[in-house]
């Protein structure tokens, strides 16, 4: 069956989880409040690497103590608040909130730029994203059944999947790298050094945690804690949401995996099309060395 998107200043949207009017509202009236923190990322970018930076804020949040990870769903932690469900959600929550979204920074909440709440920002090898995001694709019911991953390439270098284009999600939010509001990271460095990325992060947060709570932290984000924890797994989403019988949802969780599905013709047309697409950025990030 195809899939009917929402749509949205030009972006398809999954079905399932938005409407105009909730991506209207949280662009327009939503309130931010200055001690929101935005977990904000491109859809597929690192071990669902929304999932995983879920985890991380949630663990410091409990200074390391496990507990609410393990008893409350990551959705209900830390709402979806651009998403029907999620907006009732983020609003009615108290201070301070945990917020995340796949939100282009042009659609991002207007009182955001008014505020001094904070947002961080993870992005991933855009290889490996294309990747993750076509298995996917094939499991979640809210996306149109990829016809091959040619195609799905394809889409992804023309920013025509949902969300979006991922060229311009990087440029949009990379604009604010030098605010002292906004935290970016990339997975590949999490994935090298998730202490120090946990300390860098306490320390963005103002949240002054111990060695302890810290080794509890990077012990409790861990591929396998995550995989083994069904709050964040997605083993509880219904079938007609999230088809497991065609993959697992926190799939690999490693870097480079691109090279086992690119050919070296599509390598080559990827490498071309970044180049034009990023420059002028003046950053360097790991997968570009």
């Amino acid at each position: 069956m195809p899939v009917h998107y929402v749509m949205y200043e030009g972006i398809k949207f999954p079905p399932a989880y938005n409407s105009e009017h909730s991506l209207s509202f949280t662009h327009n009236e939503f309130l931010v409040r200055d001690d929101d923190i935005f977990n904000v990322t491109y859809p597929k970018s690192g071990m669902r690497g929304t999932v995983w930076m879920t985890e991380i804020l949630s663990l410091i949040r409990s200074r390391g103590c496990p507990s609410w990870s393990q008893a409350v769903l990551n959705s209900d932690r830390m709402p979806w608040f651009s998403t029907r469900l999620g907006l009732e959600s983020a609003l009615s929550y108290p201070s301070p909130r945990l917020l995340t979204c796949h939100l282009p920074r042009h659609i991002f909440p207007k009182s955001f730029f008014r505020s001094s709440a904070k947002v961080i920002y993870t992005l991933r090898d855009p290889r490996d994203v294309v990747v993750s995001y076509y298995y996917f694709s094939k499991m979640c019911n809210s996306y149109e059944d990829p016809t091959s991953f040619e195609q799905f390439l394809r889409d992804f270098l023309n920013g025509e999947l949902p969300h979006g284009s991922w060229f311009e999600h990087v440029r949009g939010w990379m604009e604010m790298k030098d605010m002292e509001n906004f935290f970016f990271i990339t997975y590949e460095e999490l994935k090298q050094d998730l202490r120090g990325s946990v300390r860098h992060l306490c320390r963005f947060l103002g949240q002054d945690l111990g060695d302890e709570a810290i080794s509890s932290v990077v012990q409790n984000a861990s591929f396998t804690a995550m995989r083994q924890n069904p709050m964040c797994n997605s083993v509880l989403l219904p079938a007609d949401i999230m088809d497991q019988t065609k993959g697992q949802f926190l799939r690999k969780g490693i870097c480079g995996d691109w090279e086992n599905h690119f050919t070296v013709a599509q390598s080559e047309t990827f490498d071309k099309i970044y180049q034009e697409r990023m420059r002028g950025l003046n950053m360097t990030f790991p997968w570009d060395r």
